[in-house]
């Protein structure tokens, strides 16, 4: 009996270890990296400048292209010796960030992971060591002598350029363009004027009056991140040409001058709209754009929009389905989604129809699940299909152990029987 029972131990096992939940860890060394640092804290609204230093954040980046669980993992401090460490939890998806901040005050509308680090930053430098589970090094800084770049009177963040290259290279490091950084958003990005053209040595003219002074060289152009398409209505229940709009929304807790940024309608025929010299969004605001003034019509039958900065570089993007009447397609914190609730130049909110009661009434009920802030950066993609997969594969296992079981169990009872038969001959 007991031979018969370990096949089926075995099988259970291989059970477990294949239909348990699975987490992906890092095996190469920057898998996951640090890609921002906020050493010298950042303003706080509400708070006074000389406690901004209080208000420190660091942000983690996945390099790879599948989620990895941060369980057990270690963010450490170093100077001579360990000045702080913290142990980390949670996943981080494909190719995102993860916040570690010393206090939610710092971000609005920002999914944050801890609230801990604050006042753990020296100034004066200090090495930063990510570790995985089993205590292997996946990162390291090494600002041992003093923070490679930030800026701790602007409160400018040190940035990564590169997340495929060593952390402790100080020419891989760059003081952030944007006030208060780039929490959970690409770092940012400065246009250089290129490098003038070196012509071979020639004998000088003299000087004239009417001599051409050489061009001085333009200031880099900087465009802040964390401005996104918000929320758009295409089917209106009035007429379509007067009321159909796009809302912006400004993720930072800053203004910013829109001028020149551009809408771009990708379907049908293709219509650009440029938004005017002068025109300003408010920290965490919104900028209406009326059809009117655009001139974009928005496809009923689906559509994509695009948002461009001065360079046209497409900094977000939204494409949607079939419109449902008098709905507007919404931004939240866990990805798109169509509502009866119309928001424009105010926080989304999701209205959540239930299903249709069966009966004599068929009354048709709706309610207002809650209010989803509009999201910051990054959304989270839906898990359906892999919750589906996961169902499917332990249905297969049922069904392979519950054979099995069978299987032992007709051979126990054709033992039985042929014992049975021997004694009573």
């Amino acid at each position: 009996m007991c031979q018969e029972l370990k096949p089926l131990k075995l099988i259970i096992i291989s059970f477990l270890l294949i239909f348990s939940p699975l987490q992906v860890l890092a095996v190469d060394f920057l898998d996951i990296i640090v890609n921002e640092i906020a050493w010298m804290g950042v303003e706080v609204e509400g708070v006074e400048s000389k406690n901004w230093w209080r208000y420190e954040w660091l942000e983690l980046y996945n390099n790879t292209n599948q989620s990895i669980s941060l369980d057990g993992w270690k963010i450490e401090l170093y100077r001579t010796s360990l000045d702080w460490g913290l142990e980390l939890k949670e996943n981080i998806p494909a190719q995102s960030y993860f916040l570690i901040v010393a206090s939610d005050k710092i971000f609005l509308n920002y999914d944050l992971n801890y609230s801990n680090l604050g006042g753990k930053l020296n100034n004066s430098g200090q090495k930063v060591v990510l570790k995985d589970a089993a205590g292997t090094i996946i990162d390291e800084i090494d600002c041992s002598s003093g923070w490679f770049v930030g800026d701790n009177k602007t409160k400018q963040t040190m940035e990564r350029k590169n997340p495929q290259l060593e952390g402790s290279d100080p020419n891989n490091w760059q003081t952030s363009q944007n006030v208060r950084g780039t929490p959970k958003a690409k770092n940012s990005i400065v246009t250089i004027q290129p490098p003038e053209e070196i012509l071979p040595e020639t004998e000088l003219e003299p000087e004239s009056e009417h001599q051409e002074k050489p061009h001085e060289k333009l200031e880099p152009v900087i465009y802040p991140s964390n401005i996104f398409l918000n929320e758009i209505l295409p089917s209106p229940e009035n007429p379509d040409a007067e009321n159909e709009w796009i809302e912006i929304f400004n993720g930072n807790n800053f203004g910013v001058n829109v001028s020149e940024w551009q809408i771009r309608d990708t379907i049908g025929a293709t219509k650009t709209y440029t938004i005017p010299e002068g025109t300003k969004i408010d920290p965490n605001g919104f900028l209406l754009l009326p059809r009117p003034e655009t001139k974009i019509t928005l496809q009923n039958s689906g559509d994509t929009l695009e948002l461009l900065n001065p360079i046209g570089e497409v900094v977000h993007k939204v494409n949607y389905g079939k419109a449902p009447l008098g709905q507007s397609f919404n931004r939240t914190l866990s990805g798109w989604a169509w509502s009866k609730s119309l928001t424009p130049g105010e926080i989304n909110i999701i209205t959540v129809p239930e299903v249709q009661e069966t009966g004599p009434s068929q009354i048709s009920k709706e309610k207002e699940d809650k209010k989803l802030l509009t999201a910051g950066v990054g959304e989270k993609l839906p898990e359906e299909s892999s919750n589906s997969l996961i169902i499917f594969l332990t249905a297969i296992g049922v069904a392979i152990i519950s054979a099995v079981i069978v299987l032992i169990l007709k051979r126990r009872i054709v033992g039985e029987e042929l014992e049975t038969e021997d004694r009573g001959s």
